[in-house]
């Protein structure tokens, strides 16, 4: 496992585990314990996942020391304010089960988020959060964001995968040294990408699956990636990518497969704003 230093010096894993949409209980901690067991040190949840309890149930029963884990929340819009981002942030606490987060992230650029990164700042500060950042934010609103606040964020999770690649959103980041995660790295299994011609017959050059060179081509660029299955042997060949790496060419092949744009969320839709809006993860 290799890891990205962010910009406040913290050290973060660059493949971590993902358990959005595994909303159950029993097979959420299962996933995550059995994540854990493969090798993942690094864990990503968030408050609209509704499965921080399950996360912080399998952190306490597993082996690994827990300054050896990275753990990551998110703030949901319902909570994206000054004062319910404090409060957010002690829920996130509690049904983890854990003292501090690693990385907690503002989950959706909607909502007062400029008043819950000032919570988020306070946190970090207090030691309660080892660093802060945010998801989903475009170059533009990244770039606004990055020159209003006096704390940077360090993170950005967007969504990166062979076929979209964020380019401009990826140079602002280099920009103000903002560390790349990437959401849905299969593209939530559009476009084919398990079968991909172009990332099957690169695969084929390592012996490795066109998923796991999907893997490799972000984590090459610096790009952390968090993968989600709850098949553990799924999980070890999503882990199994650390013995080879792709050539000029190989990357230049991948290079051809961006579509320029996502076919999963639009975040310029009003209609998936108000979504957002309407959403609650509490009462």
């Amino acid at each position: 496992m290799d890891y990205v230093t962010l910009n406040n010096g913290i050290k973060m894993p660059l493949e971590g585990f993902g358990v959005f949409q595994v909303p159950d209980p029993n097979q959420c901690e299962q996933a995550v314990r059995d994540a854990i067991d493969v090798g993942y040190r690094l864990i990503d949840t968030a408050a609209a996942y509704m499965n921080e309890q399950a996360v912080g149930a399998a952190i306490a029963k597993c082996a690994v020391p827990r300054g050896e884990l990275f753990i990551t929340t998110k703030l949901w819009v319902q909570d994206a304010s000054y004062m319910d981002a404090k409060k957010a942030i002690e829920t996130s606490l509690v049904n983890l089960g854990i003292d501090y987060l690693d990385l907690y992230l503002i989950h959706q650029p909607a909502g007062d988020y400029i008043g819950a990164w000032r919570a988020m700042t306070e946190a970090y500060r207090e030691g309660k959060l080892r660093a802060i950042g945010v998801c989903n934010f475009n170059a533009a609103r990244l770039l606004d964001f990055c020159e209003s606040v006096e704390v940077k964020p360090a993170v950005n999770q967007v969504e990166i995968h062979p076929f979209f690649h964020q380019k401009e959103t990826m140079h602002v980041m280099a920009e103000y040294g903002v560390v790349p995660e990437a959401w849905g790295p299969f593209a939530e299994g559009q476009f084919g990408i398990f079968t991909n011609p172009v990332l099957t017959e690169i695969g084929r050059a390592h012996g490795k699956t066109a998923a796991q060179v999907a893997l490799w081509w972000n984590i090459q660029r610096g790009v952390v990636v968090i993968p989600k299955t709850v098949h553990r042997e799924r999980m070890e060949q999503n882990f199994d990518i650390w013995d080879f790496s792709l050539n000029k060419d190989e990357m230049k092949k991948i290079d051809t497969l961006d579509v320029g744009h996502s076919n999963i969320v639009d975040h310029n839709n009003p209609e998936f704003i108000k979504m957002l809006h309407n959403l609650k993860v509490h009462a």
